[in-house]
C-alpha cells in the first residue's frame, strides 16, 4: 500500500481535487501540483460546498473540544482551490524516519540497521511512546495522522473528518522536532534535503538510507504546511 504525505486545504483533500504520487507517471516526487484526478472529484459545485460546509463545521467542533488548550482560533484557508502539495513517502521511509527518531532518544538501545514491516513493536519506539516519557519528537513518533497548522505541543486523539478516530498534531511543531532530529543526527543542510527530496526512495531495507529520504520529503512538505497555513495529512 502506498502513503504519501498531502499538504492543503481539508476540502480539496475530501473533494478529491488533487492527484496522488502514482496517479501520474513521471511527476517528479516533491513538485507543487494542481490537477484534478479524474473520477475522484466532487461531481458539481453543491457537492463542493457541502464538503467544505461539512469540513468547517469538523473544524469549530474540533476547536470547540479542544477549549482553553488552544491559545489562539483554530484557522486556516479552507477552499477548494488553495495551493496544495504531494510529497511520496512509502511506508518503508515513514518507518525508517520513526525508528531513527526513537533511537536517537533511546542511545541505550541497538539501533537495527534494516528496517521491517513489523517497525511500529520496535522497542525503542514502544519507549518513545510510554506513558510518562517526554520524547522530543512526540509529533513524529507518536502515530500522528493529521497536522494542523496551529502551535502546540501536544498531540490528542480525535475523529477525522470522516469520523474515524486518529491521532493529531501541529506541523509547527513538527518542524521544529524535524529539524532538532537533524541537527542531532545528520546535520543535512536545506540543499541537500531539496535535493533529496527529489529523489527516488532508495531500494532495500536499511534503515539510515531510508530514514535520509523520509526526513527530506517530511521536511519538504512540512515547510509548505507551515508556509502557507496549511493541514498536512497522510494519505493511504
Amino acid at each position: 500500500m502506498a502513503l504519501d504525505v498531502y499538504v492543503g486545504s481539508l476540502t480539496r483533500y475530501y473533494v478529491g481535487d488533487w492527484e496522488r504520487a502514482l496517479d501520474k507517471t513521471g511527476r517528479k516526487r516533491g513538485a507543487t501540483s494542481s490537477g484534478m484526478t479524474a473520477g475522484t472529484g466532487a461531481d458539481s459545485k453543491s457537492d463542493r460546498e457541502r464538503i467544505r460546509t461539512a469540513v468547517l463545521a469538523w473544524r469549530e467542533a474540533l476547536a470547540a473540544s479542544l477549549g482553553t488548550h488552544l491559545d489562539e482560533p483554530l484557522l486556516w484557508e479552507e477552499a477548494a482551490d488553495v495551493p496544495w502539495f504531494l510529497g511520496r513517502l512509502g511506508w518503508r521511509g515513514l518507518g525508517a524516519l520513526v525508528l531513527w527518531a526513537a533511537y536517537a532518544e533511546q542511545p541505550q538501545l541497538n539501533r537495527p540497521d534494516a528496517v521491517t514491516e513489523t517497525w511500529d513493536d520496535d522497542p525503542a519506539l514502544v519507549r518513545s511512546n510510554d506513558d510518562g516519557f517526554r520524547s522530543r519528537y512526540s509529533h513524529l513518533v507518536r502515530n500522528v495522522e493529521l497536522w494542523l497548522p496551529h502551535p502546540f505541543d501536544f498531540t490528542f486523539e480525535g475523529e477525522d473528518v470522516d469520523g474515524r478516530r486518529i491521532l493529531f498534531g501541529s506541523s509547527t511543531t513538527l518542524r521544529r522536532q524535524l529539524g532538532e532530529l537533524n541537527e542531532a543526527t545528520w546535520n543535512m543542510t536545506p540543499d541537500e534535503m531539496s535535493a533529496l527530496s527529489s529523489r527516488r526512495a532508495p531500494t532495500g531495507n536499511l534503515l539510515e538510507p531510508a530514514a535520509r529520504q523520509a526526513m527530506a520529503v517530511m521536511t519538504w512538505a512540512v515547510r509548505h504546511a507551515v508556509n502557507h497555513r496549511l493541514p498536512m495529512k497522510l494519505d493511504y
